[in-house]
Protein backbone atom coordinates (compact mmCIF):
# COMPACT_ATOMS: atom_id res chain seq x y z
CA UNK A 1 0.00 0.00 0.00
CA UNK A 2 1.30 3.29 -1.31
CA UNK A 3 1.30 5.69 2.01
CA UNK A 4 1.68 9.68 1.90
CA UNK A 5 5.06 9.38 4.38
CA UNK A 6 6.43 6.82 1.57
CA UNK A 7 5.79 8.70 -1.32
CA UNK A 8 7.48 11.89 1.00
CA UNK A 9 10.45 9.05 1.76
CA UNK A 10 10.72 8.58 -2.16
CA UNK A 11 10.72 12.39 -3.25
CA UNK A 12 13.72 13.59 -0.63
CA UNK A 13 15.73 10.54 -2.01
CA UNK A 14 16.50 12.95 -5.54
CA UNK A 15 17.40 9.94 -7.43
CA UNK A 16 13.69 9.63 -9.60
CA UNK A 17 12.45 6.51 -7.13
CA UNK A 18 9.39 8.80 -7.46
CA UNK A 19 9.05 8.43 -10.98
CA UNK A 20 9.87 4.60 -10.52
CA UNK A 21 7.24 4.06 -8.83
CA UNK A 22 4.63 5.70 -10.95
CA UNK A 23 6.08 4.40 -13.97
CA UNK A 24 4.81 0.71 -11.95
CA UNK A 25 1.19 1.86 -11.57
CA UNK A 26 -1.35 1.04 -13.53
CA UNK A 27 -4.42 2.17 -12.38
CA UNK A 28 -4.89 5.99 -12.90
CA UNK A 29 -6.28 6.54 -9.20
CA UNK A 30 -2.87 5.36 -7.63
CA UNK A 31 -1.31 7.89 -10.14
CA UNK A 32 -3.13 10.67 -9.61
CA UNK A 33 -2.73 9.97 -5.45
CA UNK A 34 1.16 10.17 -5.64
CA UNK A 35 0.95 12.92 -7.82
CA UNK A 36 -1.12 15.01 -5.53
CA UNK A 37 0.69 13.94 -2.22
CA UNK A 38 4.03 15.13 -3.09
CA UNK A 39 3.79 18.36 -1.51
CA UNK A 40 6.96 20.80 -2.09
CA UNK A 41 9.41 19.72 -4.29
CA UNK A 42 13.31 19.85 -3.42
CA UNK A 43 15.44 21.35 -5.05
CA UNK A 44 17.04 17.81 -6.72
CA UNK A 45 13.77 16.41 -7.53
CA UNK A 46 14.16 15.09 -10.64
CA UNK A 47 11.16 15.86 -12.60
CA UNK A 48 11.51 14.77 -16.44
CA UNK A 49 9.18 12.45 -15.62
CA UNK A 50 6.19 14.58 -15.10
CA UNK A 51 6.72 16.53 -18.72
CA UNK A 52 6.10 12.94 -19.58
CA UNK A 53 2.67 12.40 -18.06
CA UNK A 54 1.88 15.87 -19.96
CA UNK A 55 0.58 13.46 -22.38
CA UNK A 56 -1.33 11.30 -20.73
CA UNK A 57 -5.03 10.17 -21.90
CA UNK A 58 -6.23 10.82 -18.68
CA UNK A 59 -7.02 14.47 -18.03
CA UNK A 60 -7.04 14.71 -14.16
CA UNK A 61 -3.10 12.79 -14.69
CA UNK A 62 -2.41 16.04 -16.54
CA UNK A 63 -3.42 18.38 -14.29
CA UNK A 64 -1.63 16.87 -11.78
CA UNK A 65 1.55 16.50 -13.66
CA UNK A 66 1.11 20.41 -14.51
CA UNK A 67 0.13 21.69 -10.50
CA UNK A 68 3.93 20.14 -9.78
CA UNK A 69 5.89 21.17 -12.91
CA UNK A 70 4.39 24.48 -11.19
CA UNK A 71 6.14 24.19 -8.17
CA UNK A 72 9.23 23.54 -9.97
CA UNK A 73 10.57 27.09 -8.35
CA UNK A 74 10.52 29.17 -11.19
CA UNK A 75 12.73 26.02 -13.47
CA UNK A 76 9.18 24.92 -15.35
CA UNK A 77 9.98 24.11 -19.33
CA UNK A 78 7.48 27.10 -20.21
CA UNK A 79 7.70 25.62 -24.04
CA UNK A 80 6.42 22.27 -22.89
CA UNK A 81 3.20 23.85 -20.97
CA UNK A 82 2.37 25.71 -23.93
CA UNK A 83 2.77 23.08 -26.48
CA UNK A 84 -0.16 21.27 -24.11
CA UNK A 85 -2.14 24.61 -23.87
CA UNK A 86 -2.48 24.77 -27.84
CA UNK A 87 -3.79 21.05 -27.94
CA UNK A 88 -5.72 20.53 -25.00
CA UNK A 89 -9.33 20.63 -24.93
CA UNK A 90 -9.55 19.82 -21.06
CA UNK A 91 -10.38 23.90 -19.09
CA UNK A 92 -9.35 22.59 -15.68
CA UNK A 93 -6.00 21.61 -17.21
CA UNK A 94 -5.83 24.61 -19.63
CA UNK A 95 -6.25 27.10 -17.01
CA UNK A 96 -4.23 25.12 -14.36
CA UNK A 97 -1.17 25.80 -17.59
CA UNK A 98 -2.16 29.77 -17.77
CA UNK A 99 -1.44 29.60 -13.51
CA UNK A 100 1.63 27.56 -13.74
CA UNK A 101 3.77 30.36 -16.33
CA UNK A 102 1.95 33.43 -14.50
CA UNK A 103 3.39 31.82 -11.22
CA UNK A 104 6.76 32.18 -12.44
CA UNK A 105 6.85 35.77 -12.42
CA UNK A 106 9.53 36.04 -15.40
CA UNK A 107 9.04 39.36 -17.14
CA UNK A 108 9.72 37.17 -20.48
CA UNK A 109 7.04 35.03 -20.13
CA UNK A 110 4.48 38.19 -20.91
CA UNK A 111 3.98 38.29 -24.66
CA UNK A 112 2.49 34.35 -23.76
CA UNK A 113 0.09 36.09 -20.32
CA UNK A 114 -0.97 38.65 -23.24
CA UNK A 115 -2.10 35.79 -25.67
CA UNK A 116 -3.75 34.16 -23.20
CA UNK A 117 -6.22 37.20 -23.20
CA UNK A 118 -7.51 36.17 -25.92
CA UNK A 119 -9.04 32.72 -24.91
CA UNK A 120 -12.65 32.65 -24.95
CA UNK A 121 -12.48 31.19 -21.50
CA UNK A 122 -13.21 33.67 -18.61
CA UNK A 123 -11.08 31.96 -15.86
CA UNK A 124 -8.26 31.56 -18.52
CA UNK A 125 -8.33 35.46 -18.98
CA UNK A 126 -8.59 36.09 -14.92
CA UNK A 127 -5.64 33.74 -14.62
CA UNK A 128 -3.31 35.41 -17.48
CA UNK A 129 -4.55 39.15 -15.45
CA UNK A 130 -3.45 37.35 -12.29
CA UNK A 131 -0.14 36.38 -13.55
CA UNK A 132 0.15 40.10 -15.24
CA UNK A 133 -0.72 42.03 -12.45
CA UNK A 134 2.56 41.11 -10.53
CA UNK A 135 3.96 43.27 -13.05
CA UNK A 136 3.19 46.71 -10.85
CA UNK A 137 3.59 49.93 -12.89
CA UNK A 138 4.39 47.88 -15.93
CA UNK A 139 2.86 50.71 -18.67
CA UNK A 140 3.09 48.00 -21.41
CA UNK A 141 0.99 45.47 -18.88
CA UNK A 142 -1.49 48.27 -18.39
CA UNK A 143 -1.87 49.09 -21.63
CA UNK A 144 -3.24 45.48 -22.40
CA UNK A 145 -5.10 45.03 -19.53
CA UNK A 146 -7.10 48.19 -19.57
CA UNK A 147 -9.43 47.84 -22.14
CA UNK A 148 -10.51 44.73 -20.11
CA UNK A 149 -12.72 46.99 -17.75
CA UNK A 150 -15.35 46.55 -21.16
CA UNK A 151 -15.12 42.68 -20.89
CA UNK A 152 -18.54 41.27 -21.97
CA UNK A 153 -17.67 39.12 -18.67
CA UNK A 154 -18.61 40.34 -15.62
CA UNK A 155 -15.87 38.84 -13.63
CA UNK A 156 -13.16 40.20 -16.07
CA UNK A 157 -14.73 43.49 -15.89
CA UNK A 158 -14.57 42.97 -11.94
CA UNK A 159 -10.63 42.40 -11.31
CA UNK A 160 -9.98 44.87 -14.14
CA UNK A 161 -12.13 47.60 -12.36
CA UNK A 162 -11.08 46.93 -9.16
CA UNK A 163 -7.60 47.16 -9.85
CA UNK A 164 -7.60 50.05 -11.86
CA UNK A 165 -10.02 52.02 -11.56
CA UNK A 166 -12.80 51.86 -8.14
CA UNK A 167 -11.34 54.64 -5.94
CA UNK A 168 -11.47 53.99 -2.25
CA UNK A 169 -14.89 54.87 -0.52
CA UNK A 170 -14.18 58.38 1.38
CA UNK A 171 -14.64 58.19 4.99
CA UNK A 172 -14.83 61.90 6.34
CA UNK A 173 -17.50 62.24 9.12
CA UNK A 174 -18.73 58.48 8.71
CA UNK A 175 -18.78 56.62 11.80
CA UNK A 176 -16.53 53.28 12.29
CA UNK A 177 -17.45 50.24 10.73
CA UNK A 178 -18.90 48.70 13.87
CA UNK A 179 -20.85 51.81 15.31
CA UNK A 180 -24.05 53.69 14.08
CA UNK A 181 -26.22 56.67 14.97
CA UNK A 182 -27.84 56.33 18.81
CA UNK A 183 -30.87 57.99 17.33
CA UNK A 184 -32.01 54.61 15.39
CA UNK A 185 -31.15 52.27 18.20
CA UNK A 186 -33.83 50.85 19.27
CA UNK A 187 -36.76 52.36 17.43
CA UNK A 188 -39.67 52.28 15.66
CA UNK A 189 -41.31 54.99 13.37
CA UNK A 190 -45.13 54.74 12.41
CA UNK A 191 -44.39 55.72 9.08
CA UNK A 192 -44.47 54.63 5.04
CA UNK A 193 -40.84 53.32 5.00
CA UNK A 194 -39.62 55.68 2.23
CA UNK A 195 -40.87 58.70 4.00
CA UNK A 196 -38.64 57.49 6.95
CA UNK A 197 -35.91 56.74 5.11
CA UNK A 198 -35.40 60.31 4.18
CA UNK A 199 -33.99 61.03 7.68
CA UNK A 200 -31.82 57.88 7.88
CA UNK A 201 -28.06 58.73 7.10
CA UNK A 202 -25.60 56.61 4.96
CA UNK A 203 -24.03 53.67 5.94
CA UNK A 204 -25.83 53.62 8.94
CA UNK A 205 -27.54 49.75 9.46
CA UNK A 206 -25.22 46.81 9.87
CA UNK A 207 -28.44 44.10 8.49
CA UNK A 208 -31.74 43.74 6.96
CA UNK A 209 -34.03 41.06 7.71
CA UNK A 210 -37.76 41.96 6.00
CA UNK A 211 -40.64 40.11 4.13
CA UNK A 212 -42.43 42.55 2.10
CA UNK A 213 -45.75 42.80 1.63
CA UNK A 214 -47.18 40.05 -0.92
CA UNK A 215 -48.59 41.70 -4.04
CA UNK A 216 -52.05 42.43 -3.18
CA UNK A 217 -52.41 38.86 -0.83
CA UNK A 218 -53.69 41.24 2.11
CA UNK A 219 -55.70 44.27 3.10
CA UNK A 220 -52.33 46.07 3.71
CA UNK A 221 -50.71 45.30 0.71
CA UNK A 222 -53.21 46.42 -1.88
CA UNK A 223 -51.27 48.12 -5.54
CA UNK A 224 -52.65 48.73 -8.57
CA UNK A 225 -50.33 46.58 -10.33
CA UNK A 226 -47.39 43.92 -10.12
CA UNK A 227 -45.55 46.64 -12.29
CA UNK A 228 -46.20 49.11 -9.44
CA UNK A 229 -45.22 47.26 -6.74
CA UNK A 230 -41.57 45.79 -8.08
CA UNK A 231 -41.34 49.50 -8.59
CA UNK A 232 -42.08 50.46 -4.66
CA UNK A 233 -40.07 47.64 -3.51
CA UNK A 234 -36.91 48.84 -6.07
CA UNK A 235 -36.98 52.04 -4.12
CA UNK A 236 -37.37 50.80 -0.84
CA UNK A 237 -34.17 48.30 -1.52
CA UNK A 238 -32.31 50.67 -3.46
CA UNK A 239 -32.92 53.23 -0.12
CA UNK A 240 -31.81 50.35 1.91
CA UNK A 241 -28.69 49.94 0.16
CA UNK A 242 -27.85 53.58 0.58
CA UNK A 243 -27.87 53.25 4.28
CA UNK A 244 -26.17 49.71 4.52
CA UNK A 245 -22.52 49.92 5.63
CA UNK A 246 -19.57 48.71 3.41
CA UNK A 247 -20.18 45.04 2.32
CA UNK A 248 -22.92 44.23 4.70
CA UNK A 249 -26.08 41.85 4.10
CA UNK A 250 -30.00 42.08 3.31
CA UNK A 251 -32.21 39.24 3.36
CA UNK A 252 -35.26 39.17 1.84
CA UNK A 253 -38.31 36.73 2.48
CA UNK A 254 -40.41 36.21 0.08
CA UNK A 255 -41.88 33.54 -2.63
CA UNK A 256 -44.03 33.46 -5.61
CA UNK A 257 -47.90 34.44 -4.54
CA UNK A 258 -51.45 32.99 -6.12
CA UNK A 259 -54.02 35.84 -6.80
CA UNK A 260 -57.45 33.63 -7.06
CA UNK A 261 -59.05 34.14 -10.17
CA UNK A 262 -62.54 36.38 -10.52
CA UNK A 263 -64.38 33.58 -11.73
CA UNK A 264 -64.81 30.05 -12.84
CA UNK A 265 -64.36 31.37 -16.72
CA UNK A 266 -60.62 33.00 -15.68
CA UNK A 267 -57.66 31.49 -14.57
CA UNK A 268 -56.13 32.30 -11.31
CA UNK A 269 -52.13 34.09 -11.56
CA UNK A 270 -49.25 33.16 -9.89
CA UNK A 271 -46.47 35.66 -9.85
CA UNK A 272 -42.58 34.30 -9.37
CA UNK A 273 -41.74 37.58 -7.03
CA UNK A 274 -38.74 36.34 -5.51
CA UNK A 275 -37.25 35.92 -9.20
CA UNK A 276 -38.87 39.32 -10.61
CA UNK A 277 -37.65 41.13 -7.60
CA UNK A 278 -34.16 39.77 -8.27
CA UNK A 279 -33.05 41.80 -11.31
CA UNK A 280 -33.90 45.20 -9.50
CA UNK A 281 -31.39 44.27 -6.33
CA UNK A 282 -28.45 43.32 -8.72
CA UNK A 283 -29.15 46.45 -10.82
CA UNK A 284 -28.91 48.47 -7.74
CA UNK A 285 -25.73 47.37 -6.11
CA UNK A 286 -26.98 44.16 -4.21
CA UNK A 287 -24.58 41.17 -4.57
CA UNK A 288 -26.35 38.06 -4.23
CA UNK A 289 -24.72 35.58 -2.10
CA UNK A 290 -27.13 32.71 -1.33
CA UNK A 291 -30.91 31.53 -1.65
CA UNK A 292 -32.19 29.78 1.67
CA UNK A 293 -35.51 27.85 1.52
CA UNK A 294 -37.77 27.95 4.31
CA UNK A 295 -39.57 24.63 4.74
CA UNK A 296 -42.74 24.95 6.59
CA UNK A 297 -44.75 21.51 7.64
CA UNK A 298 -47.24 20.16 4.87
CA UNK A 299 -50.24 20.68 6.93
CA UNK A 300 -48.94 24.07 7.63
CA UNK A 301 -50.17 25.18 4.20
CA UNK A 302 -53.05 25.99 2.16
CA UNK A 303 -54.62 22.66 0.21
CA UNK A 304 -53.77 23.18 -3.64
CA UNK A 305 -53.38 19.42 -4.44
CA UNK A 306 -56.73 18.41 -3.80
CA UNK A 307 -58.36 18.50 -7.44
CA UNK A 308 -55.72 16.75 -8.64
CA UNK A 309 -55.74 13.87 -6.14
CA UNK A 310 -59.07 13.24 -7.15
CA UNK A 311 -59.12 13.12 -11.08
CA UNK A 312 -55.11 12.41 -11.35
CA UNK A 313 -54.89 14.05 -15.04
CA UNK A 314 -51.73 15.81 -16.54
CA UNK A 315 -51.75 19.52 -16.54
CA UNK A 316 -53.29 19.61 -13.45
CA UNK A 317 -51.21 19.18 -11.10
CA UNK A 318 -50.73 21.98 -8.34
CA UNK A 319 -48.30 21.04 -5.34
CA UNK A 320 -49.11 22.08 -2.01
CA UNK A 321 -46.65 25.36 -1.18
CA UNK A 322 -44.63 24.11 1.99
CA UNK A 323 -41.51 26.95 1.18
CA UNK A 324 -40.31 30.13 1.50
CA UNK A 325 -37.41 31.97 0.04
CA UNK A 326 -34.98 33.69 2.37
CA UNK A 327 -32.75 35.43 -0.46
CA UNK A 328 -29.29 36.44 0.80
CA UNK A 329 -27.49 39.67 -0.80
CA UNK A 330 -24.34 41.88 0.10
CA UNK A 331 -23.71 45.35 -0.38
CA UNK A 332 -21.56 45.46 -3.25
CA UNK A 333 -17.90 46.40 -2.63
CA UNK A 334 -14.43 45.54 -3.48
CA UNK A 335 -13.23 44.75 -0.05
CA UNK A 336 -13.29 40.78 0.87
CA UNK A 337 -15.49 39.71 4.06
CA UNK A 338 -12.36 39.47 5.74
CA UNK A 339 -12.56 43.46 6.20
CA UNK A 340 -15.78 43.44 7.99
CA UNK A 341 -14.92 40.58 10.29
CA UNK A 342 -11.46 42.32 11.21
CA UNK A 343 -13.57 45.42 11.65
CA UNK A 344 -14.51 44.18 14.88
CA UNK A 345 -12.62 43.84 18.35
CA UNK A 346 -11.66 40.12 19.59
CA UNK A 347 -14.30 40.44 22.61
CA UNK A 348 -17.27 41.49 20.24
CA UNK A 349 -15.93 38.66 18.02
CA UNK A 350 -15.59 35.90 19.94
CA UNK A 351 -19.32 37.21 22.04
CA UNK A 352 -20.58 37.07 18.84
CA UNK A 353 -19.80 33.14 17.79
CA UNK A 354 -22.50 30.82 16.54
CA UNK A 355 -23.12 28.34 19.28
CA UNK A 356 -23.37 24.76 18.52
CA UNK A 357 -26.34 23.60 17.02
CA UNK A 358 -26.24 25.70 13.89
CA UNK A 359 -27.43 24.69 10.18
CA UNK A 360 -25.10 23.56 7.87
CA UNK A 361 -27.96 23.21 4.33
CA UNK A 362 -30.14 25.78 2.80
CA UNK A 363 -33.02 23.94 3.86
CA UNK A 364 -34.31 25.53 6.80
CA UNK A 365 -37.32 23.33 8.35
CA UNK A 366 -39.40 25.84 10.64
CA UNK A 367 -42.59 26.08 11.76
CA UNK A 368 -44.96 29.20 10.49
CA UNK A 369 -45.95 31.65 13.46
CA UNK A 370 -49.51 32.97 13.76
CA UNK A 371 -51.09 35.91 15.17
CA UNK A 372 -54.25 37.42 15.85
CA UNK A 373 -52.88 40.83 15.17
CA UNK A 374 -50.74 39.77 11.98
CA UNK A 375 -51.94 37.40 9.13
CA UNK A 376 -48.10 36.85 8.33
CA UNK A 377 -45.88 36.90 11.23
CA UNK A 378 -42.26 35.89 11.27
CA UNK A 379 -40.98 32.87 13.86
CA UNK A 380 -39.13 34.02 16.23
CA UNK A 381 -36.44 30.76 15.39
CA UNK A 382 -36.45 32.43 11.72
CA UNK A 383 -34.82 36.03 13.17
CA UNK A 384 -32.72 33.98 15.23
CA UNK A 385 -30.89 32.13 12.44
CA UNK A 386 -30.49 34.99 10.35
CA UNK A 387 -29.76 37.67 12.99
CA UNK A 388 -27.02 34.88 14.84
CA UNK A 389 -25.10 34.31 11.17
CA UNK A 390 -25.51 37.98 9.53
CA UNK A 391 -24.47 40.63 12.20
CA UNK A 392 -22.63 40.88 15.32
CA UNK A 393 -22.84 41.81 18.79
CA UNK A 394 -24.48 45.28 18.85
CA UNK A 395 -24.88 45.61 15.25
CA UNK A 396 -27.87 47.56 14.54
CA UNK A 397 -30.86 45.36 12.57
CA UNK A 398 -33.53 47.18 10.46
CA UNK A 399 -36.75 45.66 8.81
CA UNK A 400 -38.96 48.56 6.47
CA UNK A 401 -41.89 45.91 7.08
CA UNK A 402 -42.09 45.51 10.67
CA UNK A 403 -45.06 44.21 11.05
CA UNK A 404 -45.56 42.92 14.84
CA UNK A 405 -42.07 43.48 15.47
CA UNK A 406 -40.59 39.91 15.57
CA UNK A 407 -37.15 41.64 14.19
CA UNK A 408 -36.54 43.94 16.74
CA UNK A 409 -37.80 41.42 19.90
CA UNK A 410 -35.37 39.18 18.15
CA UNK A 411 -32.58 41.66 18.04
CA UNK A 412 -32.62 42.98 21.16
CA UNK A 413 -32.67 39.25 22.89
CA UNK A 414 -29.57 38.40 20.70
CA UNK A 415 -27.91 42.21 22.20
CA UNK A 416 -28.64 43.55 19.35
CA UNK A 417 -30.32 47.40 18.03
CA UNK A 418 -33.39 47.26 15.63
CA UNK A 419 -34.78 49.67 13.74
CA UNK A 420 -37.88 49.26 12.57
CA UNK A 421 -41.11 50.91 9.95
CA UNK A 422 -43.87 50.31 9.64
CA UNK A 423 -46.69 52.04 7.89
CA UNK A 424 -49.50 50.56 9.64
CA UNK A 425 -51.11 51.98 13.00
CA UNK A 426 -52.54 48.71 14.15
CA UNK A 427 -49.41 47.01 14.35
CA UNK A 428 -47.13 50.51 15.67
CA UNK A 429 -49.88 49.91 18.64
CA UNK A 430 -49.61 46.80 19.01
CA UNK A 431 -45.78 46.74 18.96
CA UNK A 432 -46.08 49.82 21.58
CA UNK A 433 -48.39 47.41 23.85
CA UNK A 434 -45.54 45.00 23.79
CA UNK A 435 -43.42 47.48 25.14
CA UNK A 436 -43.67 46.65 28.52
CA UNK A 437 -43.77 42.25 28.21
CA UNK A 438 -41.01 42.04 25.63
CA UNK A 439 -39.57 44.85 23.39
CA UNK A 440 -36.92 46.28 26.45
CA UNK A 441 -36.83 45.59 29.84
CA UNK A 442 -33.11 46.95 30.16
CA UNK A 443 -32.70 49.48 26.87
CA UNK A 444 -35.94 52.16 26.38
CA UNK A 445 -37.50 51.45 22.79
CA UNK A 446 -38.61 54.90 21.12
CA UNK A 447 -41.72 54.56 19.27
CA UNK A 448 -41.90 57.89 16.89
CA UNK A 449 -44.45 59.08 14.58
CA UNK A 450 -42.93 60.59 11.41
CA UNK A 451 -42.24 64.04 12.54
CA UNK A 452 -41.29 62.48 15.40
CA UNK A 453 -38.18 61.13 13.98
CA UNK A 454 -37.57 64.10 11.69
CA UNK A 455 -37.03 65.98 14.37
CA UNK A 456 -35.41 63.35 16.60
CA UNK A 457 -32.32 62.74 14.09
CA UNK A 458 -31.43 66.95 13.81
Amino acid sequence: MITKEYITELKHRGNGDIATLINTQRDVGSINYILENLGQLPDNFHADFLYSLLNHNHAQVRLNAVKNIAKLNGKSDIHSLFTLYQKEDDSSVRREIVSAIGRQRKCQNKPLLYSFLNDTDPKIICQAIRGLLVFENDKEVEEHLHPFVNHENEMVRTVIYKEYFAKEKKTENTLPHTETYDFLKNVVVNADVLDALKYAPDDSIHLTFTSPPYYNARDYSIYPSYHAYLEFLDKVFRETHRITKEGRFLIINTSPIIIPRVSRSHSSKRYAIPFDLHPYLVKNGWEFIDDIIWQKPEASVKNRIGGFMQHRKPLGYKPNSVTEYLMVYRKSTEKLLDWNIRSYDCKTAEESKVADGYETTNVWKIDPCFDKVHSAVFPAELCKRVIQYYSYKNDLVFDPFAGSGTVGRTAKNLNRYFFLTEKNETYFGYMKSQKIKTLFEQKETKFFTLEQFKNATI
